[in-house]
C-alpha cells in the first residue's frame, strides 16, 4: 500500500525542517528535507531521504559528505525556496544571498552551512539505502555548531512554531501507570 505524497494520511506527521547543503556536480547546493533524523548518539548519525533524481543526492554520492542545518523559526522562507526548487535549474545559494540568508564554510566539509540555523551538522557519508522511491543517506557527525534559535517544524503543509508545552505525567499518576504495567509483566 502506498501512503502518497502531500496525502490526508502523510500530512499527520510532524517533522522538522533539515537544510540539507551538498557541493559537487550541481555547485553549491541546498534542499529542505522533512524527513531528516538524528539516529545515533555514539556515534552522532544523521540520516536523510532524497529522492535519487535529486541535484543533493548526486552531489552527495559525488563528494560522500552533506551538511544538515535544522532550521529555525526565523528560515521559513528560506527553506521555501530551498525546497521548492530544482538545484539542478536553479542557484538556489544565489537566490538566498540576494534575499539576506547567510551561508559558511564548513569546517570539515565543502557543503556551505546556513548561518542563524537551530543546529548545523557537517556529515560524512557512511552508508547508503534505497528504500522505495528514496535513497537514505546515513552520514556521521564530524562537526557540529549549536544555536540558541527555535527548531521550525513542519505538520500538515504548514510551518510551526512550537509555543505550548504539554505537562508531562504527574508523580502520582506515573507511579499508578507504573504499577498498573507491573500487573501486565510476562
Amino acid at each position: 500500500m502506498d501512503i502518497a505524497w502531500g496525502s490526508e494520511e502523510a500530512r499527520k506527521f510532524v517533522t522538522n525542517v533539515g537544510l540539507v547543503t551538498s557541493y559537487g556536480k550541481y555547485g553549491s547546493n541546498i534542499m529542505a528535507a522533512e524527513w531528516t533524523h538524528h539516529v545515533s548518539y555514539k556515534p552522532g548519525l544523521i540520516i536523510v531521504n532524497i529522492r535519487a533524481a535529486d541535484a543533493t543526492a548526486e552531489n552527495i554520492k559525488e563528494t560522500k559528505e552533506f551538511g544538515v542545518s535544522i532550521a529555525s523559526i526565523e528560515q521559513n522562507r528560506l527553506s521555501s525556496i530551498a525546497g521548492g526548487y530544482s538545484g539542478k535549474q536553479v542557484d538556489k545559494i544565489g537566490a538566498l544571498n540576494k534575499l539576506g540568508f547567510k551561508f559558511y564554510k564548513g569546517k570539515k566539509i565543502k557543503a556551505l552551512m546556513v548561518e542563524d540555523a537551530a543546529l548545523n551538522v557537517e556529515c560524512k557519508l557512511i552508508k547508503e539505502i534505497e528504500l522505495g522511491d528514496h535513497t537514505m543517506f546515513v552520514g556521521e557527525a564530524v562537526d557540529v555548531k549549536l544555536n540558541d534559535k527555535e527548531p521550525l517544524a513542519y505538520n500538515n503543509g504548514k510551518y510551526w512554531k512550537l509555543t505550548e508545552t504539554l505537562k508531562k505525567p504527574s508523580d502520582a499518576e506515573r507511579e499508578n501507570m507504573k504499577k498498573t504495567v507491573e500487573e501486565f509483566k510476562k
